[in-house]
């Protein structure tokens, strides 16, 4: 178990120096893979084999992602959104399903380690294990999110549960096709684990590289004979992405964190009660349910130790510890709940009945806007969208949308501000109860064209939410 500690460390501190190096700001970056991915997902489901009107196709970003995760993910909701279909429920239904299935494929591989960690530490550490899951806020927050990241997690548990069961092949298999296909930098947890399991003579060296060639070949094949069907050229995306990473270091251009950043604030936010307590691990490794089993695995000695005289201390903060827990995360959910303006900002456009008066409606749609919220899935059949880059101020008076939604334009030429959505900006202390409150601020406007006259006659009839919305014009 040292030898695991030792390693697992190594790991974890090489991989934050690499990722720091690497990897862009998680603000800038995730973002635009999750957009991908649920652009993909509607796409796969309503235009089908149409590859033309896929939303890559005009919007490919920074770099090609796979297709493989979308094509899972819509296959299984596919028997459910076809039956919403034949009843004309809206498409945000859709996206609801897509994410539900995504979050019970994750929720799926947790509780196949749990099982794991419960024969291999007991029922106490498998109590722990699933409390300080339950109350983490952003574990379960990013669950349903179509993020590469996340693709890759469900794979990474199940190789955690199979290693824990000294499964050396299928721990291997699962880590080489959470790497070939979804997050290269998987990479960074593979080898140490890879090279436990060698040392501790559970696979030879010849079975784990037969193993992993054969593995990655197919992966290889296969991502290369589905992805490069969508993106219309030869492609393996994982090598284009880690080219552009590693290689070229470009990622960099779209901002990156300080070193102590996962320290100070990655790990705090994501562990909470755990990050403290996983200080006394056996082993570390750069993921979150390790950090847990490890914090389960002290949180277990200290309840079976809690009527000594020190133990008893510990045990009282370790309960008020997950109360904290609890807290924080009650105070992420309401943060979070205002993370999406642009959704916001598109649902209630459509709710304001302009089909009453416009016989057509075009919005453009800004990349803030496109990447916190709005996606196909929210677009309505009567509608027309435009997410149109690089337009200057001055060139919107002479294009003929009917509406604009951006994030940094509050007054427009030739258009008036209708409303604008808040969107959480930061946590402030106060004095009382509760000791903080959530500051927001406009974060998405929405204009209308000083042209189509109708638009302000629909402003007279707007609800009060809309109302309230519009004083922050």
């Amino acid at each position: 178990m040292l030898r695991v500690a030792f390693l697992s460390f190594l790991s974890t501190l090489g991989g934050i120096l690499f990722w720091d190096r690497l990897l862009p700001s998680t603000q800038s970056w995730f973002p635009i893979e999750e957009s991908f991915n649920v652009q993909a997902m509607h796409d796969i489901l309503y235009h089908r084999q149409h590859i033309d009107r896929y939303d890559h196709c005009e919007f490919p970003g920074v770099v090609p992602r796979t297709f493989v995760g979308a094509i899972i993910l819509s296959i299984l909701a596919s028997p459910v959104v076809a039956a919403m279909q034949l009843f004309d429920a809206a498409k945000i239904c859709s996206l609801l399903i897509v994410r539900l299935v995504l979050g019970c494929l994750v929720l799926s591989a947790l509780r196949f380690f749990r099982i794991k960690v419960r024969r291999k530490f007991g029922f106490h550490v498998e109590a722990f294990f699933a409390m300080l899951t339950a109350l983490q806020f952003h574990l379960l927050f990013y669950s349903t999110r179509p993020l590469p990241n996340i693709l890759a997690f469900i794979l990474v548990n199940l190789a955690y549960g199979f290693w824990f069961e000294d499964n050396a092949t299928s721990t291997l298999k699962c880590l080489t096709v959470a790497t070939v296909i979804f997050r290269c930098d998987t990479v960074l947890l593979f080898v140490p684990i890879a090279v436990e399991l060698l040392l501790s003579k559970s696979i030879s060296l010849l079975q784990a590289i037969k193993c992993c060639l054969s593995t990655a070949v197919l992966c290889i094949g296969f991502t290369l004979l589905v992805d490069s069907i969508f993106w219309q050229r030869i492609l393996w995306p994982e090598l284009e992405v880690f080219w552009f990473n590693s290689i070229l270091n470009r990622s960099s251009e779209w901002g990156t964190h300080a070193f102590y950043w996962y320290f100070t604030s990655a790990l705090p936010r994501s562990l909470l009660v755990a990050y403290p307590l996983s200080l006394e691990l056996r082993f570390i490794i750069c993921s979150v349910p390790i950090f847990n089993v490890s914090a389960a695995v002290a949180s277990n000695r200290v309840y079976n130790n809690r009527r000594k005289n020190v133990w008893r201390l510990l045990f009282l903060m370790l309960l008020g510890s997950l109360l904290v827990s609890l807290g924080c995360s009650a105070i992420m959910f309401l943060a979070s709940y205002d993370n999406y303006p642009g959704g916001h900002a598109m649902k209630a456009l459509h709710q304001m009945g302009y089909s009453r008066h416009l016989p057509s409606k075009t919005v453009h749609i800004d990349s803030f806007t496109a990447m916190n919220g709005v996606s196909r899935f929210s677009e309505e059949y009567s509608w027309r969208y435009s997410k149109e880059e690089g337009i200057a101020l001055e060139e919107y008076r002479d294009k003929n949308f009917t509406f604009l939604l951006n994030s940094e334009l509050p007054f427009v030429d030739g258009y008036k501000c209708l409303f604008a959505v808040n969107g959480f900006s930061r946590a402030h202390l106060q004095k009382g109860f509760p000791p903080f409150s959530l500051l927001k601020e406009p974060k998405v406007f929405v204009h209308g064209n000083m042209r189509y006259k109708d638009i302000f006659h629909e402003i007279l009839f707007l609800t009060k939410e809309h109302r309230w919305m519009q004083m922050n014009c």
